[in-house]
């Protein structure tokens, strides 16, 4: 299990290093790069656009390879989603700007944009369930945790990598040709990850499945019949954690620089070190779902969302270092509080056969609703010269949408008198009980 969750975890940050370099970028360079006859606003705004492509094209990943994981195996899945965003992340690094191109230049943009969330559409899905079906029942929030810990790693490197070069190189250099290095670093960091991944071995659930026939015959369809409540309640619980995350890792980056007038290595190490401690407390956040539940720690996470977004405006715009910290750090806990027990909790509440589409599907349709749109609404309410408190109402009520819907999503995580494979609405394995 450590090797697997340690192969999982480097795959995973690898994928979301490609897709969050993209989002730093977006929010420090490629407005007035590739949007030069906007505003800065609209620039920004724009950016923001080509960034909110890449959720857009998630759930369509999810699509397409959900149903290869659960008609072919899940390992399969991870090595095709790993080699697109790869390719689509270093192709990025070497799109000529506006100026040399014209409008085909952000029209490149928007089409690799695409393929990078189509290929993170499928990555999740495949890594989570590979660890999960491998661990133990009493330990399944613990392992599949594992995984989730990936984004902290991946933006601590995407950001890293761009803190270092805005830091030592001009402002000429940077915008020249310095914010493509990380889109190039990519190149290699997909050839370790694919080394990685040659070696997994297939999810022992899917290899059951596949023995005894027991595979959907078309998963996409099945779920979309049989399971669309399940996906539509996962992807409005979800919301308010991406909504959150991308508030404090990107948008907060633009508004810090353009709005508040600060350096964006002062900006950028305060989300790092605040990423940094989320990542950190992962694992045993995840391991308090194995004690606890999976939905109280959701429950908890919607609450402390809106009790702290309010706060969370106060302490940013001091434009003090320690308390924006402070700020962030309290944000991305309330995040992770939900997010560390997701990779447990969604591969439950799904039937074995269809799980790799279900699972991802809600997933990625959270993304859509809340981390696409989040840093384009947080910025156009950002407009002014007051506190913008219209994004704390915003996230308020985000929070307020997901409470909801983990509200009537059950609990699934096997106890004594609910042992493994039964949850409050069916059997984990519906269709191994079935047969």
């Amino acid at each position: 299990m450590a090797r697997l969750a340690a192969a999982s975890l480097a795959g995973t940050a690898i994928e979301f290093y490609d897709f969050f370099v993209y989002g730093t970028a977006a929010a420090l360079v490629l407005g007035p790069l590739f949007f030069p006859t906007f505003s800065p606003l609209a620039g920004t705004l724009a950016a923001f656009g080509t960034f909110a492509v890449g959720f857009v094209s998630r759930p369509l990943g999810s699509m397409l390879f959900g149903p290869i994981g659960d008609r072919h195996g899940r390992r399969p899945v991870l090595i095709a989603s790993l080699l697109l965003t790869g390719i689509a992340t270093v192709a990025v690094g070497f799109v000529p700007s506006y100026g040399t191109i014209g409008i085909a230049a952000p029209v490149l943009l928007l089409v690799l944009r695409f393929l990078q969330g189509l290929g993170l559409g499928g990555e999740w899905g495949g890594a989570v369930l590979l660890t999960a079906e491998h661990a133990p029942a009493g330990r399944r929030g613990l392992w599949s945790g594992f995984p989730q810990v990936g984004p902290a790693i991946g933006f601590l490197l995407a950001n890293g990598t761009m803190l270092a070069l805005s830091a030592t190189l001009s402002e000429g250099a940077f915008r020249s040709w310095g914010w493509r290095v990380p889109f190039w670093g990519a190149g290699l960091l997909a050839g370790a990850g694919l080394l990685l991944r040659a070696r997994l071995t297939e999810s022992p659930r899917f290899r059951e499945l596949a023995e005894r026939d027991g595979r959907a015959a078309a998963p996409l369809a099945e779920v979309v019949r049989g399971h669309w409540r399940l996906v539509l309640l996962t992807a409005g619980g979800l919301t308010v954690g991406y909504a959150v995350f991308y508030t404090v890792t990107t948008w907060s980056l633009a508004y810090g620089t353009e709005r508040l007038g600060m350096a964006r290595t002062t900006v950028l190490g305060c989300v790092m070190a605040a990423v940094a401690a989320m990542g950190a407390l992962t694992p045993l956040v995840a391991h308090l779902g194995d004690r606890f539940g999976r939905r109280p720690l959701c429950l908890v996470g919607c609450v402390a969302t809106a009790v702290w977004m309010f706060p969370l405006i106060v302490l940013l715009r001091t434009g003090e270092p320690p308390l924006m910290f402070l700020g962030f750090l309290g944000a991305l806990l309330a995040f992770i509080t939900m997010f560390a027990v997701t990779s447990a909790y969604l591969p439950e509440l799904f039937e074995a056969r269809v799980r790799c589409t279900g699972a991802a599907l809600g997933y990625n349709l959270a993304g859509v609703l809340g981390g696409a749109l989040t840093p384009i609404v947080a910025t156009a309410l950002s407009h002014g010269d007051g506190p913008p408190w219209g994004v704390a109402v915003y996230l308020t009520a985000a929070a307020l949408l997901s409470l909801g819907c983990f509200v009537l999503l059950p609990e699934t995580r096997p106890t004594a008198d609910r042992p493994e494979g039964r949850s409050a609405v069916r059997p984990l394995e519906a269709g191994e009980a079935a047969a």
